[in-house]
């Protein structure tokens, strides 16, 4: 193990607290709990879906995603887990996905897209090469914003955590949206943290983060990481990007 997780069943109040945001459309109450940076992941993740019974979960199924998912079973969530197929995921990611359906039949996996390749007519061929932020909208964000316009869920859960990258530095337990809330329980867990809990729980983690794919996307823009960068540095390398657009930018979900 590379660390210790978080406690389970213990939550931690302090000076860290999360300031109370105003009441969101669909949340019954004024305000949130006094969140901390150490309040266990169980408790966000048993508020979100005792105020948002309709919660849905969008994962890529690396290390923070898996981490989540197991988390969030042992909360009480049986509800979506929705995956993008953009047509260029590596096989390995596809392997990933079929093994925690298989782990937690509780769970409705959904792949949207599903069957897409990188000769499906959807984008040029070498789009992702020299306009990525069109790739990532067409075959990413676009899916998953039109599934998530039918389905009009009040909050997603994900796993973004706040030492993945420079611009997720600052995240918040929860953020409040104009369409929806997005409660991130990781915000504050470590890489070290993460490792330690899928060590302890024997969870399917990706193959390739073993390989230094600390982050993985697409095959296509996605490279390992070299000693000293942060997990998400081999995402679009070299491209001037650092998002997919799901959770920044003009089409943030």
């Amino acid at each position: 193990m590379l660390g210790a997780p978080a406690p389970i069943g213990r939550t931690a109040r302090g000076s860290g607290s999360v300031t109370a945001l105003e009441r969101h459309p669909a949340a019954p109450f004024v305000g949130l709990p006094p969140f901390s940076p150490e309040t266990d992941p169980l408790e966000i993740i048993g508020w979100a879906l005792a105020t948002h019974p309709d919660l849905v979960m969008p994962s890529a199924f690396n290390l923070n995603g898996v981490v989540l998912i197991d988390l969030a079973v042992r909360a009480g969530y049986a509800g979506e887990v929705v995956f993008v197929d953009t047509g260029y995921h590596f096989p390995e990611t596809l392997a990933t996905r079929d093994r925690l359906a298989a782990r937690y039949p509780e769970l409705q996996f959904v792949t949207l897209n599903a069957g897409a390749y990188p000769e499906d007519g959807q984008t040029p061929d070498n789009l992702y090469a020299c306009d990525p932020d069109a790739c990532c909208a067409v075959r990413k964000v676009a899916p998953l914003q039109q599934y998530l316009r039918g389905k009009a869920p009040s909050a997603l859960l994900n796993a973004r955590s706040r030492d993945q990258a420079s611009t997720r530095a600052e995240i918040a337990f929860v953020e409040d949206g104009n369409a929806r809330r997005k409660i991130n329980p990781l915000a504050h867990w470590t890489r070290q943290m993460l490792e330690a809990y899928a060590a302890e729980h024997d969870l399917p983690v990706n193959p390739l983060y073993f390989d230094g794919f600390l982050s993985v996307g697409c095959w296509t823009c996605t490279r390992a990481v070299r000693a000293g960068e942060d997990a998400r540095a081999g995402r679009w390398a070299g491209k001037g990007k650092t998002e997919c657009g799901l959770w920044d930018g003009a089409g943030q979900l």
